[in-house]
């Protein structure tokens, strides 16, 4: 049985841990207030640019350019959007779960990771780390979308790789984040009209016919690469809300569980004290009878 001593450490133990779970609940819910207002006003502009691209694609016909078609290489980038910290609940392990259970072989899978988190749990897993982006992840820019982008381009390409996937979280609500796998390129606005656009809206096939000026080449070199940008950055903003979101939960779980431990340790405490106090008065009793006989 513990003794008064031991079940005194331990609950000063866990209130040390309160404190800091509590502190990190704060400061995970006043960051959250600044980046769901982020992600939630660029919102509306990804998603246009999705559907916009989408719309525009279903409406050509006959249009063979490099992005539209898949790439010779079978090897596939995926970027990956996790954290650099932990203590956010499952937020990290629920995005490498996707990468994993995308279908993909490992050893076709070239990681562009976006966190230590993801990067470190892939690595371990036996995936290739094709590039490391984490320290984005602490403040993304917009330029740094673009920058990842032409590296993926640039790979694209030549050959390098044949396929572009994006791993992120979808931020819904404080306690609802949404892992996504979707692919960037090849563009294929076939699936698209049969899944609908970003947030599953269906996009309409019954348009008029698509006209390019000066020529779809152009206007494809052009535009897909500020899509891709548009969509990795976006990603970006949902993920930051996503993980800030996570781990206020989660701290939030963490208090309320210690503060559960820390009556049940009270009550303890307070049951070995009485008891101690007994087993002396006892003592002292059963000291004075044997004086007094």
């Amino acid at each position: 049985m513990a003794t008064m001593r031991d079940i005194k450490r331990r609950k000063s133990s866990i209130e040390s841990t309160e404190q800091i779970t509590k502190a990190m609940k704060l400061v995970a819910t006043v960051k959250l207030q600044k980046s769901r207002t982020r992600a939630e006003n660029s919102r509306l502009y990804f998603n246009m640019m999705y559907s916009t691209i989408q719309e525009m694609l279903l409406k050509s016909q006959g249009i063979s350019h490099r992005y539209l078609k898949p790439g010779t290489s079978p090897k596939k980038a995926v970027v990956v959007i996790t954290s650099n910290r932990g203590l956010a609940g499952g937020y990290n392990a629920n995005v490498v779960r996707l990468v994993t259970g995308s279908g993909l072989k490992p050893e076709d899978v070239r990681i562009f990771a976006v966190g230590r988190k993801g990067r470190d749990a892939l690595a371990r897993k036996g995936y290739e780390i094709a590039a490391d982006h984490s320290d984005v992840i602490n403040e993304p820019l917009y330029s740094d979308a673009m920058e990842i982008t032409r590296e993926l381009l640039s790979l694209f390409e030549k050959q390098e790789i044949g396929e572009i996937y994006l791993a992120y979280t979808s931020f819904k609500n404080t306690v609802s984040q949404i892992p996504r796998f979707m692919k960037l390129l090849p563009v294929d606005p076939e699936a698209a009209e049969l899944k609908g656009g970003a947030e599953g809206e269906g996009l309409k096939p019954d348009l008029l016919l698509m006209n390019y000026e000066p020529d779809e080449t152009e206007v494809l070199d052009a535009i897909i690469p500020k899509y891709v940008s548009s969509l990795i950055y976006g990603a970006f903003l949902e993920a930051v809300a996503s993980e800030n979101g996570a781990r206020m939960t989660a701290m939030d779980s963490a208090t309320n569980n210690a503060e559960e431990m820390i009556e049940k340790l009270s009550l303890q405490y307070n049951r070995a004290r009485q008891g101690s106090i007994t087993q002396e008065l006892t003592e002292i009793i059963a000291g004075a009878n044997a004086i007094e006989g």
